[in-house]
């Protein structure tokens, strides 16, 4: 099990052939750097599997960003049927909690499993997500639920802290130089209502 960002280059750099690794992403931006840092190391796939993303069309816009950005490393891009109800089952209770609370713990395993079913079932030899390049997210989560489903489903995690060695200034260098929309928002509707709040809080004063 690898526990940091220096063990996690010093197996890349053990790699001598190229796994093939299933890729979760979110969107392009956090896609970019990821898959920048990947390419050399892995045969990749990206799978978008986004059921907390609100409204639809922000989920449309995001998935069609990230298939048009994939062309250009010739990456195939999978993504599974939009259930919001899978996302708001899965945070029952827990919807108002805030960012880095217990909601997003939930909102982090409801996609990372979904990644896990489906590295398993397409019989690829690794799984991880692109979550961890946000300062927004919590990546000791993430590498806690990633080898959880790792013994569950028998297919193996990679360790992600993707906004190491500059990563999330990285991929935002990337999103001008591919001009590559950038959301403002995490995503949910939750996160959604937090940003207007904040902004409304900036107007008053």
């Amino acid at each position: 099990m690898i526990t940091s960002y220096k063990e996690f280059l010093d197996f890349l750099n053990s790699l001598e052939n190229k796994p093939k690794l299933l890729l979760h992403a979110c969107c392009a931006p956090c896609s970019s750097h990821t898959i920048l840092l990947l390419k050399k190391y892995f045969d990749i796939t990206i799978f978008y599997s986004n059921d907390n993303i609100y409204p639809y069309s922000e989920y449309e816009t995001r998935l069609n960003e990230i298939i048009n950005f994939c062309k250009n490393f010739d990456i195939n891009v999978l993504y599974d049927e939009y259930n919001e109800d899978d996302y708001n089952n899965k945070i029952k209770g827990l919807e108002h909690l805030g960012e880095k609370s217990n909601r997003c713990y939930m909102c982090y395993e409801l996609r990372l499993e979904k990644t896990a079913i489906k590295a398993k079932k397409l019989g690829y030899d690794y799984f991880t997500t692109t979550l961890s390049i946000s300062p927004y997210k919590v990546e000791r989560w993430i590498n806690e639920i990633g080898y959880n489903l790792e013994n569950k489903y028998g297919v193996k995690y990679l360790y992600s802290n993707f906004k190491k060695d500059d990563g999330y200034k990285h991929s935002i260098e990337l999103s001008k130089e591919y001009n590559l929309y950038r959301q403002d928002y995490c995503g949910c509707k939750y996160s959604l209502e937090e940003r207007d709040i904040h902004d409304r809080a900036k107007e008053e004063n």
